[in-house]
């Protein structure tokens, strides 16, 4: 699943994007997501905190291989309802061929809270 490349943005409207790696502590189903999605709760360290996301990535992850895995996410977007729960931050990825969710991640561990540059 591909597109057209986004209209041009200057550097600094790149860096008004806070994107930051946390480590998910906490994995709940959500059964009231229209799609199949989990709850997570995700560790951004003393700056930031405890965050929690709605993310549909139930295709390739269980709740057992998503339990202290690095995530990235953006950190300052405005709070989302998302069914019965508040979407705090938005967990990023890719899609793979059939359009679901691959996680985007650092390949090696890093600090909780570190910021995309």
């Amino acid at each position: 699943m591909t597109g057209s490349a986004a209209s041009s943005i200057t550097f600094d409207q790149f860096l008004e994007v806070d994107i930051r790696v946390g480590t998910i502590v906490a994995v709940h189903d959500f059964p009231q997501a229209r799609k199949p999605a989990y709850l997570l709760e995700i560790d951004f360290g003393s700056e930031i905190g405890l965050k929690k996301s709605s993310a549909q990535i139930t295709r390739h992850y269980t709740p057992d291989t998503l339990m202290e895995r690095q995530v990235a996410a953006v950190v300052n977007f405005p709070p989302r309802q998302i069914g019965p729960h508040m979407s705090e931050v938005l967990t990023l990825g890719f899609p793979d061929e059939d359009g679901e969710v691959v996680l985007f991640a650092p390949d090696l561990h890093v600090s909780n809270g570190v910021k995309l540059f």
